[in-house]
């Protein structure tokens, strides 16, 4: 009896977890019928698991009897994200170290990319991406490579919704192609950002964490003549390999 209220105890978790997570990827809310298709749960069960953890402030329903998440789990993916930038410092300098040019740890809060860490390039001419200046994705590395993590309709609902400012003459302004960039990013894994945010600056970058489910983006930056000729493949891989250490903890 002990092991059975033990292992359904753990299927609960795994369930409200399970509920957390599909509101959290859908970033809007969402009502009972569409949390059973997105989780496969009973709706007698996600009823029942929404209402403890409305309780406990996890998630809010609002008049339309929609759920998204509450102020519960907002504190804890503050928590989550503070611990995150404290842990990718030394990754930053490392890449630094390896590549001589700044390097940024980002995040999408809402529609916005959002800079949350930084380690600057020692070089005297260098790029600064302000910690805490929110940015349209469609113009930069980082927000190309945390959109084309989503399901292809929320990514472009994203856009749709911010709007393609061309930022200089070399950004992607048409929702048919930068749709076609997306798609490119997810099949590489990484994405680059060619003077479309500032003239004269060029930006590579790469997911952190699962494909398909990144949660965080770190990128270099720098003046475009030095990220000339083939010097982007091999940062790349580079780039890569610290992303993976840096999601393995």
């Amino acid at each position: 009896m002990v092991e059975e209220a033990r292992t359904a105890s753990v299927q609960s978790v795994d369930r409200s977890l399970d509920l957390l997570e599909a509101l959290a990827r859908e970033g809007k809310p969402v009502g009972v019928a569409e949390l059973v298709d997105l989780t496969g749960l009973p709706q007698g069960t996600v009823h029942r698991l929404l209402q403890s953890l409305q309780l406990r402030g996890y998630v809010r329903r609002d008049p339309s009897r929609k759920y998204s998440l509450g102020t519960s789990a907002v504190r804890l993916a503050d928590a989550a994200q503070r611990a995150m930038v404290r842990s990718a410092r030394p990754h930053l300098a490392e890449l630094v170290a390896l590549s001589g040019e700044t390097a940024n740890l980002a995040v999408l809060e809402g529609d916005d990319v959002v800079y949350v860490a930084q380690v600057p390039s020692p070089h005297t001419l260098r790029m600064f991406a302000e910690v805490g200046r929110h940015v349209p994705p469609h113009s930069t590395a980082v927000g190309k490579v945390l959109l084309a993590s989503m399901p292809r309709e929320r990514a472009l609902g994203v856009v749709r919704r911010t709007g393609l400012t061309a930022r200089t003459p070399a950004t992607i302004t048409d929702l048919d192609a930068f749709a076609i960039e997306l798609d490119l990013v997810a099949f590489q894994g990484w994405a680059a950002d060619e003077e479309e945010q500032e003239t004269g600056v060029r930006c590579v970058a790469v997911p952190v964490g699962e494909p398909g489910a990144a949660l965080a983006a770190l990128s270099l930056s720098g003046p475009a003549d030095r990220f000339a000729g083939g010097r982007t493949a091999g940062l790349v891989e580079e780039m890569q390999r610290v992303a993976r250490a840096f999601a393995d903890g």
